[in-house]
């Protein structure tokens, strides 16, 4: 992996990690936000609700940016040995379900909390 690349993937997990741990450092409401019951996003109501489909949006890019190194990799294996092509298919179709697998639990796990 290039260094731009893991320079770019630590930038994202740190950007996760900052959204992640959000809510809880931003929960500042004035007393009048706190009596009518209306959440801005400086309110834990607001940023919990933005902090979920921002979590999922990063799940599906990992889970993409991973399945797509697989089937680069798969298929410029086969290109470079086509009898093995049976013997790589294989593996391929059952790690990137196994990353679906992972992927899914995550998101299920971001929306519910």
């Amino acid at each position: 992996m290039s260094k731009k690349l893991t320079r770019i993937a630590l930038g994202v997990m740190v950007v996760g990690l900052f959204l992640a741990l959000a809510p809880a450092a931003w929960a500042v409401e004035s007393p009048a936000a706190a009596k009518s019951g209306s959440g801005t996003f400086l309110s834990t109501d607001g940023a919990a609700k933005l902090s979920g489909p921002i979590g999922a949006g990063l799940v599906i890019m990992g889970a993409a940016a991973g399945i797509g190194r697989i089937g680069g990799s798969a298929v410029e294996s086969m290109a470079r040995q086509p009898e093995v092509a049976g013997q790589v298919f294989t593996p391929m179709i059952i790690t990137a379900a196994l990353i679906e697998g992972a992927t899914f639990f995550a998101l299920i796990v971001i929306l519910i909390a």
